[in-house]
């Protein structure tokens, strides 16, 4: 009893951070982020600094913060693939703004940002794609070389709450993946499609499958902004479209390094190549049914 009485003094009466503590620790943040997501690294020093959040509200979001900024970073510890509360999706969230704000020729005061975006409703689905984009976007950016192939996505045992939160997550990691063989395949000349196998050989498993067989995408769709455009679109058309770009990247290469014809049929009749009705979310659908009529079983 001593015990709870304890608890329930430290929760009424310990000191909680004012208004102004807690937006000026999401700007110090945001200016955090901005300045080392990419190939900056930050001092040991630096990062001491951030620890002085560790009691407050921020706690979560300054230690997701630390560790994404930082080079060869542990993100993708259960740690930080478990989905956050709602109330740090949401301040990672405003993190984030913060960030492309600071970016602008004349950005907005961010006080103000940070008040429009605390009282704006933002979709749960929003706050979730802006997670698990920041934490892939950290690995991708801070941890060189590429591999991800001992890497299992256990979908079930990160806390996310529905079949939508899981394909999220996939199609996040999915557009990190893709980037990897795009510039191989649609820049160089000629193509390095031996190159570009090679990285879809260090792709990762989502419930101990090959990447391509995650099927789960029968979501419902939702509106969203990407990267601070400022025009909503349809989530599916805009992620969908980029997965299914890795998958026929991922067919030609196979076509291309002469593989066994069993890799093709695995990939094609395994995967959402085979899946007519979400042909309407690419811009490849031609190629797409003709596909679908050539490897029809």
């Amino acid at each position: 009893m001593n015990r709870l009485k304890s608890i329930i003094w430290i929760l009424i009466f310990a000191p909680q951070p004012s208004f102004g503590q807690l937006n000026d620790g999401l700007i110090e943040l945001g200016k955090a982020y901005r300045q080392y997501m990419f190939r900056n690294n930050p001092t040991l020093e630096f990062l001491k600094g951030l620890r002085k959040y560790d009691t407050t509200a921020l706690a979560y979001p300054a230690v997701f913060i630390r560790e994404v900024i930082k080079e060869n970073n542990s993100i993708l510890s259960d740690t930080f693939l478990k989905r956050p509360n709602d109330k740090d999706l949401k301040y990672l969230y405003i993190i984030v703004h913060i960030n492309y704000n600071l970016r602008q020729d004349e950005p907005r005061d961010n006080i103000e940002l940070i008040n429009e975006l605390e009282n704006k409703i933002i979709l749960t689905q929003d706050l979730i794609d802006n997670y698990y984009s920041m934490l892939i976007s950290g690995y991708g950016n801070k941890v060189k070389p590429f591999d991800m192939s001992k890497v299992n996505f256990d979908l079930n045992s990160f806390g996310l709450k529905d079949d939508t939160e899981k394909a999220i997550m996939f199609l996040e990691v999915m557009r990190l993946c893709g980037l990897q063989i795009w510039g191989y395949i649609n820049v160089a000349k000629p193509p390095k499609y031996e190159l570009a196998m090679e990285y879809i050989n260090k792709y990762p498993k989502f419930n101990s499958l090959p990447y391509y067989q995650f099927l789960d995408l029968n979501f419902t769709d939702f509106q969203i902004n990407i990267e601070s455009q400022e025009k909503v679109q349809s989530y599916k058309v805009y992620y969908i479209d980029k997965y299914y770009e890795t998958l026929l990247n991922h067919l030609t290469c196979i076509n291309e390094t002469n593989q066994d014809k069993e890799r093709i049929y695995d990939l094609v009749l395994g995967s959402l190549l085979k899946e007519e009705n979400f042909y309407k979310y690419s811009n490849n659908e031609k190629r797409l049914k003709k596909l679908f009529t050539e490897y029809k079983e």
